[in-house]
């Protein structure tokens, strides 16, 4: 991915006629380095990131008047040369969401079983109702269920009900209103642990069932949701069957961007059915588009709230360990999955890179842009001296980053 970045720039700068210097994938001294083209290829032996080296490049150096020196452009085509690596990794996180939803993909599903139904669902839904069909299709999952209801025509649905089939018939104008009460059948066990919350730290595992919330009993995942995020407390105290073996956890409760104000303990619920779905080139094509779109939008959301709070970004920052973390959850999941996780890493590479922090190539794009306003370069001077403020900032981040991954390993390992 670090790859396709600086090849973004390559090509950029080529096309406007900037002479490259460097190519490096990685830091410091090289493993590998070889001459083509006038142009030095490097491996370093630090796999942190990677560079592009044009000729001219630092604002320090003077323009030469010579074509192939990258201050001699116009601010457009600083400002593009700048976007083009970013893009670049927009180019392939599109891709690889297209290229997975082409793949067969393993869906993970809750039972298509009623847990209860208020409101209109319960004119139509009792508790313990198992669907069996929708509209002709068989079901097997309740998003299946969901996915299969038409908006368009009367919905003609199937369910079991005290070991006899019954037929419902539900026009498309009562969906909005039913959908939003109805809720399937979910047991109070953990799917996923999200890394870096209190559940991680206390080593709660897939598939561990929660049995009690501070004495009470739960029965279903919604019982123990409400008494954990209604508890006034700083923790809750769960009793969790892991196999044979009953375990007491005390759990602190943490509020987070995603949460707000609503305090949680980061676990996921189970989702025990699990099948493949098919997807058609034009239905790879615009679930890839809507989730690249939607992924991109979410993050800048997170970013705007973590500006609003600060407080909150050791706890949203990782390195290394948490991405060998998330890609081995990813990885468990099949290779489609693992392809949506290196998607959504070089959106990310994308996201962070137009943020407009100096030595970024966000940086770069606004000092151009400018450059463009005011009709000269900004003084070399003061480039320097902002992208020596940001790179500073980039170094606090990476140890920021690295600090939290230890941390976090380590209070998951003394909570053994």
């Amino acid at each position: 991915m670090i790859f396709v970045h600086e090849l973004g720039h390559y090509v950029a700068a080529r096309l406007f006629g900037v002479d490259i210097e460097k190519f490096s994938i990685g830091f410091g001294k090289p493993i590998l380095q070889w001459q083509s083209k006038g142009v030095q290829w490097r491996l370093g032996w630090i796999p942190l990131g990677g560079y592009l080296k044009l000729r001219g490049e630092n604002p320090d150096e003077q323009k030469d008047g010579l074509a192939g020196s990258f201050q001699s452009k116009p601010w457009w085509q600083k400002a593009l040369i700048g976007f083009s690596g970013p893009f670049a990794n927009l180019l392939l996180g599109v891709l690889l969401f297209i290229v997975s939803f082409l793949l067969p993909l393993k869906i993970s599903d809750q039972r298509p079983v009623i847990a209860r139904a208020e409101g209109l669902a319960a004119r139509y839904f009792a508790a313990g109702d198992s669907i069996q069909n929708v509209n002709g299709k068989q079901i097997r999952g309740f998003g299946d269920f969901l996915e299969n209801l038409s908006l368009e025509s009367a919905n003609k649905i199937t369910v079991i009900r005290g070991g006899q089939a019954e037929q419902l018939t539900i026009s498309p104008s009562e969906l909005d209103s039913l959908l939003q009460s109805v809720y399937p059948a979910v047991r109070a066990r953990v799917g996923e642990v999200i890394p870096k919350t209190p559940a991680y730290h206390a080593q709660l595992k897939p598939g561990d069932e929660i049995l009690m919330v501070d004495g009470v009993e739960v029965t279903d995942w919604y019982a123990m949701r409400n008494l954990v995020i209604s508890s006034g407390a700083d923790s809750v105290s769960l009793l969790v069957k892991r196999g044979g073996q009953l375990l007491r956890k005390d759990i602190r409760l943490e509020s987070s961007l995603s949460t707000g104000s609503q305090k949680a303990i980061g676990i996921m619920q189970e989702q025990p059915v699990t099948y493949v779905r098919h997807f058609s080139l034009g239905e790879a094509l615009s679930l890839g588009l809507r989730n690249s779109l939607n992924f991109v939008s979410m993050n800048y959301q997170m970013l705007y709230k973590l500006l609003l709070n600060p407080s909150q970004l050791k706890k949203n920052v990782g390195g290394p360990v948490m991405i060998v973390s998330l890609s081995q959850q990813v990885g468990s999941k099949g290779f489609s999955y693992s392809l949506l996780f290196f998607a959504s890493i070089s959106l990310m590479l994308m996201i962070m890179n137009l943020l407009p922090i100096p030595i970024l190539d966000g940086g770069l794009i606004l000092f151009a842009c400018v450059e463009g306003l005011i009709g000269r370069p900004i003084p070399s001077k003061v480039q320097t001296a902002l992208q020596s403020i940001g790179f500073m900032l980039l170094m606090l981040l990476m140890v920021l980053a690295f600090y939290s991954d230890i941390s976090s390993e380590v209070l998951r390992y003394l909570s053994k």
